[in-house]
């Protein structure tokens, strides 16, 4: 198992991997999403490549090995379950296909993650997390930060640690360790990944049908102000 940081410029050779890793974990539930919400995404991610801050990386079997994962990869969402942003809008389309037995291996796992602008945004969910915490705590807390967009894992790579060295690998050099999420509270195994891994839920409401609860960071500065058990 290789987990390495790859340039936005560099993604273009990985999606269909990235692709079929993301259409398994998100078509289980919580998340039951549409197939076609998988190509969508590879594309946003090429538009999202360009956003100040971006950062993603790739775990991958060895070149050549008989990992059972197809082509790329099939996929699903490994111990961390899948984590969603859900600040961004997605579209539609597809991309470059990896070849099996290159020198990367397939793909078994991927994160993404990139700079919470000062201008807090106010579209998709942005809008229900800033009500949520107020605008103090968007200022102070998210503005500036790293923030997780996503996080997905192989079957194949269950039980590797993968999920947690990706996390580690978009995360860590953060500002001030200042980095954060949102997630669902129906993805259940996700909570119970990132709190293995020192992440801690606000304990606020975020308005909305999608049940969003905010992460931070095990090295956040504002976790102190968070009660022990979140």
């Amino acid at each position: 198992m290789r987990v390495r940081l790859v340039e936005g410029a560099g993604l273009a050779a990985y999606t269909e991997g990235i692709r079929r890793v993301y259409a398994d974990a998100f078509s289980a539930p919580p998340w039951n999403e549409a197939p076609a919400a998988a190509s969508a995404y590879v594309e946003r991610l090429l538009a999202d490549a360009e956003r100040p801050g971006f950062t993603a990386a790739l775990a991958s079997t060895p070149a050549g090995a008989d990992d059972g994962l197809g082509p790329v990869g099939d996929a699903e969402s490994g111990p961390a379950g899948a984590s969603h942003s859900f600040g961004t809008e997605g579209g539609a389309g597809g991309g470059p296909r990896a070849r099996r037995g290159d020198r990367a291996g397939a793909v078994c796992g991927f994160a993404t993650a990139w700079t919470t602008p000062d201008a807090f945004p106010t579209d998709r969910s942005y809008g229900h997390v800033a009500k949520a915490l107020g605008p103090e705590r968007v200022t102070a807390w998210l503005c500036g930060a790293r923030e997780v967009d996503e996080l997905a894992v192989a079957p194949a790579a269950r039980g590797t640690g993968a999920a947690a060295a990706l996390l580690t690998a978009v995360t860590e050099g953060a500002p001030g360790g200042r980095c954060w999420l949102l997630t669902s509270v129906r993805a259940e195994a996700a909570l119970r990944f990132y709190r293995r891994e020192g992440w801690r839920r606000v304990p606020v409401e975020v308005p909305g049908r999608a049940g969003l609860v905010v992460l931070l960071g095990p090295g956040h500065p504002a976790v102190a102000t968070l009660p022990r058990r979140t």
